[in-house]
Order: C-alpha cells, then structure tokens, then sequence
C-alpha cells in the first residue's frame, strides 16, 4: 500500500509537470530526485520497514540512511542546477544534524545537540534559505525542499538519534477516530468565531478553487501537515516534554514556537497568524500527546488547512 501511495504521487506530479511545460532530462532528473527523497521519508512510515533499518547489526543501515538525501542533494545540485556552491550548501545541510546528533545517539533526549540539530534543520526552512537549493521547476522549489529538510530530519531523529515517541509510524488505532473528529471540531469552532472576530478570517468560499482542491488536499497532506507535524510535535515537543519531564509544558513551550513560525507572513509582523497558529499548536499538540502518534494531529491539521482553502481567505 505505501509504494502504491508513493508511486501513485510520483506518477501525478509527473503528469502535472508536463502539462504546464516542464519535460525533458532536467525535469526527469529533478522529478527523481524528488522521488528519492519522499520515498526516504515516507516509507520509514511504515513500523517493519524502520523497526528493520534500527535493529540492522550495528546500526550500520541507520547510520548509511543520511546518506540517501546527501546524495539527492548533490545529484541535483550537479545535474540540474550545475552549481558546486549550492552542493556544498545542500550536503553542508545534510549531514550537519546527524553530525550533531551521532555525538549523543543512546543517551537521555533533551542535549543542546539535539536542539542545535532541529535548528540546522528549520531555519533554511523557515527563512527559505534552502529554496536556493532547488531553483528549478519553480513549481517543486518549496516541494523538494520541504523533502530534503523531512528525509534529513527522518533518518537524523529516527534512525541515527533513534528519538524515542516521535510516533512516526503511519498506522491507524483505536481511540484516534474520535481524537481527531473533538480535536477538528473544537478548533475549527474557536478558529472560525475568533478569526473572523479579529479580521483574519473572510468567509468567502468559491467554486473557482474546486478543480485545484485535490491537488491542494495532497500539497497540504503530504508536504505541510506532515513535515510540520514531525518536526513541531515529533522533535520539538518531545524534546520540550523530557527537557522540562513535563508533557504540558512541552505543549506550550512547542505551540509558542509553532505560533511564531508564522509571523512572517504577510502583512509582516502578522501577530493575527501567531495568535491562530498558536492555538492550533496546541491541539495539535495535544492530539499527537494523547496518541503519542503524529497520525491524528497530521489529519486535523491537514483539515483544518483544507477547510480554510474551500471555504475562507
């Protein structure tokens, strides 16, 4: 199931690439190395594969996995852009968090290493500096860099690190039907009243966004919630609860910084996207500490993202 779902997003992004004029070698080249990279991130998803790769003789499989995205990093920067300073800039960026984190793999979560590493890894992010990285198509820039921060931050955490309670594995249980649907329903009811209350939100919905709406739905699945779920609530907030031995504390502390995170959108400084994203941190951060699974807290914040597309702006 999970390389038919891999398969099935590389084929589609493949056909849409072509129908708005990209083809030819360098696409073929940057569509694999995009291709590398979310098979990397999304088939340690599956529990046998990633229980496999942690418990190889000596951790020598776990260890090679950074490898994969040091080597997209540099077969794009190469085949694609034709820069040596952007493939030193990718593999610098690479192969610094495992660096930092093979330094503390064993011992008790919650080193400077290990937030030093989820720094290296958000900042080029955030700040954009890793779009320079992959300049070409413009139409996959975000999408592959996205990639290669998830696919580094992966087998960095999970595989060198080996973070306990990340809960990364994509596997449904019992309890998280009704987990997702009160975290859903309760933040959209507070979103919408106090977004619409203080001028954030615009109800507006359009059928204009209809023959997009399934290419958005996997864009913002795939390549925001999950990457932002994994990162805010798997690293930061795990790390935040061992740090302060606080799980409520980790929730605030993680939603503070994730409600941060989005004050640089325009209008800059916009304080009316702190306060919201704040308050979604929390819970999603609270769906993903009740579960101790990214799973429910990827769904909500897929939702409530979808949501806003269809119905407000």
């Amino acid at each position: 199931m999970a390389f038919i779902v891999w398969a099935a997003i590389v084929l589609l992004t493949a056909v849409l690439g072509n129908w708005m004029g990209y083809g030819g070698k360098l696409f073929a080249l940057a569509l694999g190395v995009a291709a590398l990279l979310f098979a990397l991130a999304w088939f340690l998803a599956v529990p046998a594969v990633l229980e496999f790769l942690q418990r190889s003789p000596g951790g020598r499989m776990a260890f090679l996995a950074p490898l994969m995205p040091f080597v997209a990093a540099i077969v794009y920067s190469f085949g694609v852009s034709g820069s040596t300073k952007l493939a030193i800039a990718g593999a610098a960026y690479v192969i610094t968090p495992p660096i930092l984190l093979s330094s503390c793999a064993g011992s008790a979560a919650g080193k400077w290493e290990d937030y030093a590493a989820a720094i290296a890894l958000w900042l080029p992010i955030q700040f954009q500096w890793l779009y320079k990285v992959f300049p070409w198509p413009p139409p996959l820039t975000h999408t592959m860099s996205v990639l290669l921060a998830l696919s580094a931050g992966v087998a960095a955490f999970m595989l060198v690190r080996r973070l306990e309670g990340v809960g990364y594995a994509v596997e449904w249980r019992r309890g998280f039907a009704w987990n997702f649907g009160f975290h859903y329903v309760v933040y959209a009811a507070i979103a919408i009243f106090l977004g619409l209350r203080i001028g954030f939100l615009t109800f507006d919905p359009s059928l204009r966004r209809g023959p997009s709406l399934p290419i958005s739905i996997l864009g913002i699945l795939f390549f925001t919630a999950w990457p932002e779920e994994f990162f805010f609530r798997g690293i930061l907030q795990n790390l935040f609860s061992k740090t302060f031995k606080n799980d409520w504390a980790g929730l605030v502390a993680a939603s503070f910084v994730f409600g941060f995170s989005h004050i640089r959108h325009a209008p800059f400084p916009n304080w009316k996207y702190v306060l919201m994203a704040t308050i979604a941190g929390l819970f999603y951060g609270h769906a993903w500490m009740k579960t101790r699974s990214l799973l429910p807290g990827v769904l909500v914040h897929a939702l409530v993202d979808i949501s806003w597309h269809i119905l407000f702006r």
